[in-house]
């Protein structure tokens, strides 16, 4: 039998967009896989939308607290049967042939640990915004490390063993996944397949968001350079996060952030409009 794959999906208040992301993976040319629904103390009707999808691929777990992305990561990751580990957001979708190729990336090519995908990065509307960077392989992915790993944590598949090694940090909320990258990059080999394979959803930027992102990666860094000794380097990509976070403030709080932040959105060629615009509508009939 193919190896199984348990796919990781914290939820907190995600009734309007939970069905869609649960759709897409039952949809999955893929077939051998389990979905770990962890409900963060929802209080919309997430909990019994989510309910509703269980069998014996889809199973819910819920205490009622809200503990966090990286806690339910990591609660999830216990409780995962699979040989690989993937993530996705409730409110992303995986087009159909995500699983089946990333799988196929992994069982021929032993060194690598951890694999993303292209993402279509598009609205709450379903429309196609732009398609986030991607670089191939690990050299590329960890070019920069002080500065942050193309890698969109939404598409990622590793190796569930990895994972457990590693684990996710509580205390870097809104950056836990660049703390990883850069907690185990030298020790670990990243891949990404160009393919566009997942549906990145960015609705209305929040700046709150974006700038708490930037201050626990900063931590990070910080934490990460004190083991090294390498504080001039710490200084300089600290005072990188700074500055980021400034445009990142003009951008949204002048309404300029498509025009200013557009590196964060590529554009897409009009074949993979097409592509997307199919598999959304699909995806919305049902």
């Amino acid at each position: 039998m193919d190896p199984l794959v348990t796919i990781a999906m914290p939820v907190y208040n995600g009734e309007r967009t939970l069905s869609l992301a649960i759709k897409s993976v039952m949809r999955q040319s893929y077939k051998n896989w389990q979905l770990l629904i962890a409900d963060d103390g929802s209080t919309d009707a997430t909990l019994k939308l989510a309910n509703r999808y269980v069998n014996s691929q889809i199973r819910v777990l819920n205490d009622t607290r809200q503990c966090g992305v990286a806690d339910r990561l990591n609660q999830i990751l216990e409780q995962s049967e699979g040989k690989y580990f993937a993530r996705l957001d409730a409110d992303d979708v995986a087009l159909p042939g995500r699983l089946e190729k990333q799988v196929q990336l992994l069982e021929e090519n032993a060194e690598i640990d951890l694999a993303g995908t292209g993402a279509v990065i598009f609205s709450d509307e379903g429309t196609a915004i732009g398609k986030f960077p991607v670089f191939a392989i690990h050299a590329n992915i960890c070019r920069n490390p002080w500065q942050g790993f193309y890698l969109a944590h939404p598409t990622w598949l590793g190796r569930t063993d990895w994972f457990r090694r590693f684990q996710y940090r509580q205390d870097v909320t809104g950056a836990e996944d660049q703390d990883l990258l850069l907690r185990t990059y030298q020790v670990s080999t990243f891949a990404c397949l160009p393919e566009l394979l997942t549906g990145y959803r960015q609705g209305k930027l929040s700046l709150k968001k974006i700038l708490m992102g930037r201050y626990y990666f900063s931590k990070s860094i910080i934490r990460f350079a004190t083991k090294r000794f390498e504080y001039l380097k710490c200084v300089h990509a600290v005072g990188a996060q700074v500055l980021k976070g400034m445009v990142d403030a003009f951008a949204v709080t002048t309404g300029l952030n498509r025009r200013i932040l557009r590196h964060r959105a590529l554009p897409m060629e009009p074949e993979e409009i097409s592509m997307w615009n199919f598999f959304w509508h699909s995806l919305k009939e049902g």
